[in-house]
């Protein structure tokens, strides 16, 4: 039976107050570290764009909703900078963490599904990278398909000045595995949900 994974706990200043198990964490909520990466590609569309994965349709929260480039949590004893291996084990990008750039942590608070309560501690970071979709070596387990989305017509989904745009990515089919283009209209809700501030803080740095 393989060991629970555990998390290094903190109280809301962000002081480490102990160790608990995944499970514990999501259903006490208990504040705990996550690393997120945000992929920008300047050459793709006016003013870039940035990298959205799409969730497996088997995740237990927001399964088929596009999401970060790239997230995940720090395990009991890490720290920030050991969050990038999660660049490598997502997307197959092998980066050193001093080629990141951080925008800064914010708090986020959610009730994902009925009995999780996710209370975590966002470490914010950006990674410039001109790759073509296609060159990314997707997590399939996890990842179902990689968008690129215009970061100036994401700015105005999010603020609300419209309510849909066009995107273009890839898909992998759950069957032959077999991966190809494809064009969706989108609107905020087929996004996973973050708060004003997390916004705020990633487009103060795009």
């Amino acid at each position: 039976m393989p060991l629970p994974e555990m998390f290094d706990i903190f109280d809301e200043q962000m002081v480490r107050i102990g160790t608990d198990s995944r499970n514990n964490a999501h259903a006490k909520g208990l504040w705990h570290q996550t690393f997120h990466c945000w992929v920008v590609n300047p050459s793709v569309g006016k003013g870039g764009s940035l990298l959205f994965q799409l969730r497996h349709m088997s995740k237990d929260t927001f399964p088929g909703r596009l999401d970060t480039s790239c997230a995940g949590h720090l395990q009991a004893g890490e720290t920030v900078e050991d969050g990038v291996r999660e660049l490598q084990e997502e997307l197959g990008l092998a980066v050193p963490f001093e080629d990141l750039i951080y925008c800064g942590m914010t708090a986020e608070e959610s009730r994902p599904a009925p009995g999780l309560i996710d209370r975590e501690f966002s470490h914010v970071f950006l990674y410039t990278c001109d790759q073509e979709l296609e060159k990314f070596r997707f997590q399939r387990e996890e990842i179902s398909g990689l968008f690129f989305v215009n970061i100036p017509e994401f700015r105005q989904l999010v603020s609300g000045e419209t309510d849909a745009l066009t995107i273009e990515g890839i898909v992998a089919d759950e069957e032959s595995q077999h991966v190809s283009r494809e064009q969706r209209l989108v609107r905020l809700e087929d996004f996973t949900p973050n708060s004003e501030e997390y916004y705020r803080l990633l487009f103060k740095h795009l």
